[in-house]
């Protein structure tokens, strides 16, 4: 099995890969100046941006004008803009920002959360459904069709979203109350129209501007102008990044890790918006681009540039990396996915005169409401166990409930040292034994164990059947099959519960992992 990145990262590993250490790299990352930045015209672009998505308000310029001070750094994190905010931990990130920049802001040296909506993004997939769970225990799935091919912030919003909202609305069981306040966040956000990531801003923008956040699309024109510099720079030089992706790609894979990013031979780290809005790979055979579909001079991508900069866009391998040209950034909250995806990216800031900033584990909740928290209770298993086993874990605390000896890890245990003891004797009788005397413990011991197991999973079938608690527990902790916050929409949680959970996220410390009940 591979080696996980961001399970290294997080105990300290991985210097020769990730520039500054998670214990200690913060402190360093925030003494680091960024006189290169223009923040006067960062924070007029961001005027700009959020005039036109109809957000520009009191607490926003007040954080805008923060931000223009010489010494202000900030706290990044961004997502895909997924359908009603997507899952559950794309909140969670925009949160993890706001509570870092807290920590760290001060009047000598502002600190802003800023959360950048991936809105060059063309995979429809990963934007198109979220899932809600009503008070009914009914799993709500909602789904759009979204053009393949097509950043989603070119993707208009579309007049049956508002219907589909308004039919969930109706349909979903929760609180009236509760219910029409989100239901008016939601129509808010959709009825000034504009793309599917105008939408998703403006949501986001809701929940969490009112604590500082900081909303950012770099499809804006305004804002797309000032990235111009870094994405001309990789123009002149468009091969250098990839070979740096593979050559790091390389070392971890020999140290057992699976590498996130590949670069294959040709391949830049930038797309191109051709006819109809359709992103395409850019690639270079050392004369010329192209694409799938035309070629083109260095000269005419960069009057390109020139003409419209939000036609040209960063890849994975270079997305950080734009951000962190166009942002005074001290920290990125990142999920596990991309800490793996940074650990490749370290050598290419030099090529664009950065550093890497710190990486910051994101924060992890898992929401328990008061059914959950008290069958786990009854249980006595977390959310995360069951997460890992549902049944085996059920399985097992029944087992215990029912004082079934035979099902505990102790009596494996035992069992394990009987046949060392046996085996042992076997082998002091006859040396030639000894291999096949192990085999045959190990074999045992693993046969108990496969029988312990499938004992568990009939335990938790039959409880099932006769309460239909793990099925409960799977819609609320297991969706789909899926981790909670991977897969369930926070407004899951406002609609039953009211503003409360979104007050217990912003009341958490930064990086905090675990579950909240609800109360």
């Amino acid at each position: 099995m591979a080696r996980n990145v961001a399970a290294e990262y997080r105990k300290g590993h991985l210097s020769e890969f990730i520039r500054l250490p998670l214990q200690g790299g913060l402190q360093t990352a925030l003494t680091e100046a960024r006189p290169d930045i223009d923040r006067a015209a960062l924070a007029e672009a961001l005027r700009t941006y959020h005039r036109d998505l109809g957000t520009l308000n009191k607490t926003l310029e007040e954080g805008l004008e923060r931000l223009t001070h010489p010494a202000s750094r900030v706290v990044v994190t961004g997502q895909q803009a997924g359908f009603l905010t997507g899952p559950a931990y794309s909140v969670h990130k925009a949160a993890d920002a706001i509570l870092l920049a807290r920590d760290l802001d001060t009047e000598e040296a502002p600190v802003l959360p800023i959360f950048w909506v991936a809105s060059q993004d063309h995979d429809a997939d990963e934007v198109a459904s979220t899932t809600l769970l009503d008070m009914n225990e009914e799993l709500h799935h909602l789904s759009v069709d979204i053009p393949h091919g097509l950043p989603i912030g070119r993707v208009p919003w579309c007049a049956g979203c508002n219907h589909q909202v308004r039919k969930f609305l109706k349909d979903f069981a929760a609180p009236a109350e509760h219910k029409e306040a989100v239901g008016q966040r939601l129509l808010n956000a959709a009825k000034a129209g504009g793309s599917f990531a105008d939408v998703f801003a403006r949501l986001v923008h809701d929940l969490l501007g009112p604590h500082g956040l900081i909303v950012l699309d770099p499809l804006h024109p305004a804002l797309a102008r000032l990235m111009t510099p870094a994405l001309a720079r990789e123009l002149q030089n468009p091969l250098k990044s990839s070979e740096l992706i593979e050559d790091a790609a390389g070392r971890l894979h020999e140290q057992g890790f699976h590498p996130q990013l590949r670069r294959p031979a040709g391949a830049t780290n930038l797309f191109i918006e051709e006819e109809g809005h359709h992103r395409r790979l850019l690639r270079f055979d050392g004369a010329q681009f192209s694409t799938d579909t035309r070629t083109y001079t260095r000269e005419e991508l960069e009057r390109t540039l020139e003409r419209d900069p939000s036609l040209l866009t960063p890849a994975a391998g270079l997305r950080p990396i734009v951000q962190d040209s166009l942002l005074p950034t001290a920290a990125f909250v990142v999920g596990p996915g991309e800490i793996a995806y940074a650990a490749q990216l370290r050598d290419i800031y030099p090529l664009h005169g950065l550093q890497q900033p710190l990486l910051w584990p994101r924060l992890s909740v898992t929401w328990l409401e008061p059914n959950v928290a008290r069958l786990l209770r009854r249980f006595g298993v977390t959310a995360a166990q069951f997460q890992a086993d549902p049944a085996g874990t059920l399985g097992r605390a029944l087992a215990s409930e029912r004082k079934v000896g035979a099902m505990t890890l102790t009596e494996l245990e035992r069992v394990s040292e009987q046949l060392q003891r046996i085996t042992g004797e076997i082998g002091g009788l006859d040396p030639t034994l000894v291999r096949a005397a192990e085999r045959t413990r190990q074999r045992t011991t693993a046969r108990v164990e496969h029988l312990q197991t499938l004992a568990a999973h009939a335990l938790a079938r039959a409880e099932d059947t006769k309460t239909g608690q793990v099925t409960r527990l799977k819609k609320h902790l297991l969706p789909g099959g899926i981790p909670q916050e991977r897969e369930m929409n926070f407004l899951t949680y406002l609609l039953k519960h009211g503003e409360k959970p979104l007050e217990m996220l912003l009341d958490l410390p930064a990086g905090f992992v675990g579950e909240l009940e609800i109360p």
